[in-house]
């Protein structure tokens, strides 16, 4: 990681190496059995300026697993946000309290930001549509446990593209792989044109789709995403795509590859029929609980308990 090795904010700050690194952390940890106490002592901070189950419980868990004590917030109702703070002077009031923030925050860049203002560690959550380093490692982990290596998938990204930070972040991180991507949404939502130079200047091979059936017997990883109301600046453009991809037993079961995964950073809301849940396809509910040991490890690693990443 480029500034310090303290903060992990964005995967374009990631090398190949420095990710199958956390990566390894992770499975060490998820398989060490004395793990109670390596964050003994330690105060962790969890500034959660827009809605999140997942992310924020499992970051948690991840830290009270490891001994650590938790503080912080869900909402930015009822602290001094609401006063008119600003996020800065909100970081350094944390990091007084703490050993290392975690901050999810509806602004890009935010994250960036506050490792900015911030003298301990800081773990990006979700900034914005930016970057979910997070989830991305999350989701590398899952693939690789499951595939026993992130070379050369055929990965689908499937609904909300433009809007998907889960997305955006896992694109540039997959790239280190020698993938090759289908974007798969309709015109209002597709990838960013500045992921799709990134791409093309990496040598990656990609396909722009509004059919997923058009590469479902050739891929290796479904990556469904929900269409995200809460992105949309107008709810009428919102009603027109809601509901676009919904994949169910139907027209998934053979039709896909035997050994196809389905992965979804969740919630779902209906374009993952629950027929499809006791399948073998069915990755996403395994992929949630391996945000914990993923979290652990980007904690150990920005707090310098295990080995600092090299290179």
């Amino acid at each position: 990681m480029k500034k310090s090795r303290k903060d992990i904010i964005s995967m374009r700050d990631f090398s190949k190496e420095e990710i199958l690194h956390i990566l390894k952390i992770s499975e060490e940890v998820e398989n060490d059995e004395n793990k109670g106490e390596l964050l003994k002592g330690k105060i962790i901070s969890t500034l959660f300026f827009e809605p999140s189950t997942r992310t924020r419980l499992s970051f948690q868990s991840a830290a009270q697993r490891l001994g650590a004590q938790v503080l912080g917030f869900d909402s930015p109702d009822g602290t001094s946000v609401k006063k008119g703070e600003t996020l800065s002077d909100t970081i350094k009031m944390a990091e007084s309290y703490s050993d290392l923030i975690v901050i999810r925050h509806p602004l890009d860049g935010s994250a960036r930001v506050a490792a900015e203002a911030s003298k301990v560690p800081v773990l990006n959550a979700g900034d914005g549509v930016n970057q979910h380093p997070s989830q991305t490692l999350l989701d590398l982990y899952t693939i690789l446990k499951e595939k026993k290596t992130l070379d050369n998938m055929k990965i689908a990204f499937v609904g909300d593209l433009k809007y998907g930070r889960t997305v955006h972040s896992l694109v540039k991180a997959i790239s280190h792989f020698n993938p090759k991507i289908y974007f798969i949404a309709p015109e209002i939502l597709r990838i960013p044109e500045y992921i799709l130079d990134d791409l093309e200047e990496l040598g990656i091979e990609y396909e722009v789709l509004e059919d997923f059936r058009e590469c479902l017997a050739d891929i290796d990883v479904f990556y469904m995403t929900r269409v995200q109301r809460e992105r949309f600046p107008d709810e009428e453009e919102y009603e027109k795509v809601k509901g676009i991809y919904v994949i169910s037993k139907e027209n998934i079961i053979g039709k896909c590859k035997d050994d196809m995964i389905i992965l979804h950073p969740l919630p779902r809301v209906d374009e993952i029929n629950t027929d499809l849940d006791d399948t073998k396809h069915a990755l996403y509910f395994k992929q949630a609980k391996n945000g914990v040991p993923v979290r652990q490890a980007m904690m150990l690693t920005a707090l310098g308990i295990k080995e600092k990443i090299e290179g």
